[in-house]
């Protein structure tokens, strides 16, 4: 490296972050599922270029920040699979705004790619659960190559693989997401909009206590997941079918009195509800937690997401106020 590329490069990295950080913050979110961690990581990532910039500044960053990052990024995931996690795991929620591109976040549309999903698709709750059953390099592999459209060559470069490696990998990925692409229904404005009017049809029966009036909009597989990470009461493990699922949720509206108050927002690419207790009855309750839905192609409700662990929703917390 040339002394005048090492003067230059500290100058030069406010422009490089502006121009990348929302680009990278994207990347290490559909990596790690955490928002919180994603921040760390760009971070990080930028605190390396800092310390040791590449040899050639005078060339585009992104590919040398990208190799940075999502080997930061595989190291976080190797480390999480260590810790231990009470309870179901589920992604952090993050407003569309912090992780979309403007126009996309603006419009709830998914951003269409040649790749073999789209933008909006990856950062949903099913997208990112399913790629919970990948390792990180198969996951750093598929969503190079089939979110962000890299050449095998591009994503062997980032990755520091062969271009045999990556094909091996690619196909593995792919395979473990075969359960995923089966049950696959991609994000749309108008699945937005049925999604709205369910959410609106089960909170109102939920509040009526009207249990038949909920097992209808339930499909037959229904899964509810909760995350609290112990923090909170919740069902430890996922409650599976209808009924159940209806009575479990029968049984929070029993708990949960008063009522909290209820603001719909778009997050992950999708509409969800957070709830606030302002103040909270005790300490036993979440003072405020976010719930999504998902719908299967009957228009029923498939799954489920509650998310009351503090630390994934200091970012919501501040804005519903």
């Amino acid at each position: 490296m040339t002394s005048a590329a090492s003067a230059g490069a500290p100058a030069d990295l406010g422009r490089v972050f502006d121009e990348n950080r929302r680009f990278l913050f994207g990347l290490c979110y559909r990596m790690t599922g955490s928002a919180a961690d994603a921040d760390d990581l760009v971070q990080e990532t930028f605190a390396r270029a800092l310390a040791s910039p590449p040899a050639r500044t005078d060339e585009p960053w992104r590919p040398w920040l990208v190799r940075v990052a999502m080997n930061l990024s595989r190291d976080e995931l190797r480390r999480r699979k260590r810790r231990a996690y009470k309870g179901p795991w589920l992604p952090e929620p993050v407003e569309d705004a912090q992780i979309l591109d403007p126009d996309v976040a603006a419009a709830h549309e998914p951003a269409s790619t040649a790749g073999r999903y789209e933008l909006v698709e990856s950062v949903s709750f099913a997208f990112l659960i399913a790629l919970e059953a990948l390792t990180p390099v198969q996951r750093a592999v598929l969503l190079l190559r089939d979110v962000l459209e890299y050449s095998g060559a591009e994503t062997a470069a980032a990755l520091d693989l062969s271009e045999a490696n990556v094909r091996v990998v690619h196909h593995r990925a792919r395979k473990a997401m075969a359960g995923y692409d089966a049950r696959r229904c991609p994000p749309s404005a108008e699945r937005n909009r049925d999604l709205l009017d369910v959410m609106a049809r089960f909170l109102k029966s939920w509040a009526e206590r009207d249990v038949p009036a909920m097992e209808a909009l339930l499909a037959e597989e229904i899964v509810t997941l909760n995350d609290s990470n112990g923090r909170y009461p919740a069902a430890g493990i996922p409650v599976v079918g209808r009924n159940k699922v209806a009575r479990f949720h029968m049984g929070i509206a029993d708990l949960r009195n008063p009522i909290p108050r209820f603001k719909v927002r778009m997050l992950n690419g999708a509409p969800a509800v957070v709830a606030v207790y302002d103040p909270p009855p005790n300490d036993r309750f979440a003072p405020v937690y976010f719930t999504q839905a998902e719908l299967d192609a009957d228009g029923r409700i498939r799954r489920i997401y509650t998310v009351l662990a503090p630390d994934k929703l200091a970012r919501l917390l501040a804005p519903t106020r």
